[in-house]
């Protein structure tokens, strides 16, 4: 849903990638950098019940994340390995959210049935991103969905920074809604990947492989 406004992200971030372009800095070390920040405001500040300024601080990352993009693409540096690392980083950066997010219901919130449920959105949004990879794997398509990446990380970022500033019961609504609508989209993935597979003409791949 929200991929329809990254034209519009890229025009923003454009100047600061022009600036960066200019530099040593790698579009890998923005990735890294971007990663590290999220995880350290994430896992630094959500367990403290620091949740508004844990969410702005992810958010600063998130959005800084986003350059990588565009300073290989103005560097013509895109590649393979550029796109596994992101993907890489996205997973660490989702399981630190989520993760800080679980420990301040555990150490400060004393609600172990939102910290489950904010585990749930963790795993949930893993095999999400899975199901895409694995099917792109068997050159099959599956970029369907409700809630990828970008509505996972806004609901789950302005839901806690709201709680953060006092707004009642918007992060548990926010962790319901994020819960149901990942398990909505791993579905979906996974219905269309059947539909797909069972099309006439689509090629046989390899029964029963895994993926380590």
């Amino acid at each position: 849903m929200l991929n329809a406004l990254r034209p519009a992200m890229t025009r923003l971030l454009t100047p600061a990638g022009r600036l960066l372009a200019r530099t040593p800095v790698t579009p890998n070390a923005v990735t890294v950098a971007g990663t590290v920040g999220v995880a350290g405001g994430a896992l630094g500040l959500f367990p403290l019940g620091e949740l508004f300024p844990g969410a702005v601080c992810c958010t600063v990352f998130v959005v800084t994340d986003m350059l990588d993009g565009v300073l290989a693409r103005m560097r013509g540096s895109s590649g393979r390995w550029g796109a596994f690392l992101d993907s890489t980083m996205d997973r660490i950066g989702d399981a630190a959210v989520f993760s800080g997010i679980a420990a301040w219901f555990v150490l400060g919130g004393h609600d172990r049935l939102l910290a489950g449920v904010a585990v749930f959105c963790l795993v949930a949004g893993l095999l999400v991103s899975y199901a895409k990879a694995r099917a792109e794997g068997l050159g099959l398509r599956a970029d369907v969905g409700l809630i990828e990446r970008p509505e996972r990380m806004l609901i789950a970022l302005t839901s806690a920074g709201l709680s953060g500033l006092g707004v009642p019961y918007i992060l548990m609504v926010g962790l319901w809604a994020l819960a149901a609508g990942s398990a909505f989209t791993f579905w979906q993935r996974v219905r269309a990947v059947y539909a797909a597979a069972k099309a006439p003409g689509t090629p046989a791949g390899s029964p029963g492989g895994e993926e380590g």
